[in-house]
């Protein structure tokens, strides 16, 4: 399924550099309405379970514990490995906290600094391009709740139905409740951070 992705990946890169500029607003939508026929069949194969609610009510103290030790586990490595390549710390957790939803943090970043930006932007970019490609070792190899820490945001989106592909029903409403809840904190937790090294 990987590979699968990531030749889909390239062949629209390739077919991108022949495309008019003028159908450039017509993507938008269109990768809105993909992602969420993505969405509804994810959701039809968890609904297909019929002892979704007592896998959930199993899970208890789980659908908190994940997406806080995603959190901390994202803001602390981006800020170690950040005071390693010279880093404010502010600037560097701030990074962390966009927990791969690219767009928004290098947005909220952006009046702070275009240089911040640009490295928010790739950064959360390239941990979903990685998650993409590690979740089903992950999966396989580490465990099932493990699965979901790659992806962050991206949990109860883009990387949900390949983390549904590679697991099972609770997991994937484990991933589902993960990537919105990391998704809320990203508008608190980018600013907050980033304003750290202006007090």
């Amino acid at each position: 399924m990987t590979l699968k992705i990531i030749g889909v990946v390239i062949l629209g890169m390739i077919l991108g550099l022949f495309i008019p500029e003028t159908y450039y607003g017509m993507t938008d939508h269109m990768l809105n309405i993909g992602l969420c026929f993505l969405l509804f069949f994810v959701g039809v194969d968890i609904g297909k379970n019929k002892d979704i609610f007592k896998n959930i009510k199993r899970s208890g103290p789980l659908f908190i514990l994940i997406p806080m030790g995603v959190a901390a586990g994202s803001i602390l490595g981006s800020i170690i490995l950040g005071f390693a390549l010279g880093y404010p710390i502010n600037e560097s957790g701030a990074i962390g906290a966009g927990f791969a939803w690219y767009s928004l943090s290098s947005i909220i970043i952006a009046p702070y600094s275009s240089e911040l930006s640009v490295l928010s932007f790739l950064t959360n970019l390239i941990r979903e391009i990685l998650a993409i490609m590690i979740i089903p070792f992950v999966a396989k190899h580490i465990g099932f709740a493990e699965a979901i820490a790659p992806g962050g945001a991206t949990a109860m989106d883009t990387t949900l139905p390949i983390v549904s592909k590679n697991t099972n029903a609770e997991t994937a409403i484990l991933s589902f409740t993960t990537g919105l809840i990391l998704s809320m904190l990203v508008p608190i937790l980018v600013p907050f951070i980033l304003n750290l090294g202006i007090l």
